[in-house]
């Protein structure tokens, strides 16, 4: 879920909740404000959660598959793509996989984190030594708008130095505070040099595909999940959250194989399992 998206349901909600904290000075609308309020939080729950969570548990309560494409079937746990040929059941998984974010190199001050990027390669390897079946690692990506960035940076930039001023000039500064404020203030302000020098940050979505097989969709079904476990665990070495996707997520990446949206921010905000 993108940040712009978790705010607006985090204000909306802490409206909700204030207005139940307070219904008791809205007299005789005491009830229809506080069943208004719970409704407003519900749906607010509804619109969060409706993808992954109850859309899913909608479908398995009530048996219901869903046919994306001809010849195939999204069965009702939603987390798998079934297809038949000639006896034989080909079920197919999906996985975020964001192994970084786009970070630029005046933020690598942590020693751990380079010597996490040293070793990304060597483990990568050993990786791909330990897993016996075939996986696709996707990589959906494009360069952001520099104007765009470079004007969300400025502003956050200019929100920090803000503060340091307001907690310099306070009769108790804290030093702490001054510190950790002067410290992304100057990683704010690398981030704009490198901008001018040049260079584009870019935007990422990573996904894990892997298929099995069997000879009916239970054994195709179990095979997959043991494939999907197994690389979870295996992932484990690079430091990556591994999420399986089901749900409407399940569906864009499977109609990502046919065509792709030309919008990458939409792209983004279509997945609430990437970080």
């Amino acid at each position: 879920m993108d940040e712009e998206t978790t705010l607006y349901i985090a204000v909306t909600s802490m409206v909700a909740l204030f207005v139940l904290f307070v219904i008791r000075t809205f007299g005789p609308l005491e009830l229809v404000v506080a069943i208004f309020a719970i409704l407003t939080i519900l749906a607010i729950l509804i619109m969060n959660f409706a993808d992954f969570i109850i859309f899913t548990a909608f479908t398995y309560i009530f048996g219901i598959s869903i046919v994306p494409a001809k010849n195939y079937v999204i069965p009702k746990s939603q987390n798998t793509v079934l297809k038949n040929i000639n006896g034989l059941y080909y079920a197919t998984g999906y996985l975020t996989a964001n192994i970084y974010n786009y970070a630029f190199m005046q933020e690598q001050a942590d020693e751990s984190e380079d010597m996490k990027l040293a070793a990304a390669p060597d483990n990568w390897e050993r990786i791909v030594m330990n897993i016996h079946f075939p996986f696709k690692f996707n990589i959906i990506t494009a360069a952001q708008d520099i104007q765009t960035y470079r004007d969300e940076l400025e502003g956050k930039r200019g929100f920090y130095e803000y503060q340091m001023s307001k907690e310099e000039s306070s009769g108790n500064p804290s030093q702490m505070t001054i510190d950790d404020l002067q410290r992304k203030i100057n990683v704010l302000k690398a981030r704009i040099d490198r901008l001018s020098a040049g260079e584009r940050p870019v935007k990422s979505i990573m996904y894990i595909e892997t298929t099995a097989v069997g000879v009916s969709e239970k054994a195709a079904m179990d095979a997959l999940n043991a494939q999907i476990n197994q690389l979870q665990t295996v992932f484990n070495a690079m430091d990556v959250s591994i999420v399986r996707v089901s749900g409407r997520e399940l569906y864009l990446l499977f109609k990502f194989g046919y065509i792709l949206i030309p919008d990458m921010m939409q792209i983004e905000k279509l997945f609430h399992s990437q970080k």
